[in-house]
């Protein structure tokens, strides 16, 4: 019975602990949303890994957008100073083990109009930093 127990109790803490990381990806994300909305893109740095890489899906094809943190500093830069009305939302947030798929609505001034488009995109984890985010194409 003491062993059953053990047994129960272990497996309880290991499905709370795999619960917790999940939840604290889908936070990182949020996060990351909120530090792309501040046009912030040091705090976006923080929360990648070193080799990060953002990529772009469009039907069968894939390109690499950046690859490395300082290419994405550089990159967000740029963006943030071609677009100081961008933003984006998360529609929908749903975690799968080490990836977390969200479907993001972009919004932007088109003169006094404010213009959007949804498209989902998958952050990729390794440990607790984003190490890849797969952008799909909005259609």
């Amino acid at each position: 019975m003491r062993y059953f127990m053990m047994l129960t109790v272990l497996f309880l803490i290991g499905l709370f602990s795999a619960q917790a990381t999940e939840v604290d990806r889908a936070v990182m994300v949020e996060k990351y949303i909120e530090a792309f909305n501040a046009q912030d893109s040091e705090a976006m740095a923080r929360m990648v890994t070193d080799d990060v890489q953002w990529l772009t899906v469009n039907g069968a094809m894939v390109s690499v957008e950046t690859a490395g943190r300082e290419a994405l500093v550089k990159a967000m830069d740029s963006y943030f100073a071609s677009c100081s009305s961008c933003r984006s939302k998360l529609v929908d947030v749903q975690v799968l083990g080490s990836r977390v798929s969200v479907i993001e609505e972009a919004s932007w001034l088109a003169g006094d109009e404010r213009r959007s488009q949804s498209s989902i995109a998958v952050y990729e984890f390794s440990d607790q930093r984003i190490a890849r985010v797969y952008y799909f194409a909005s259609e």
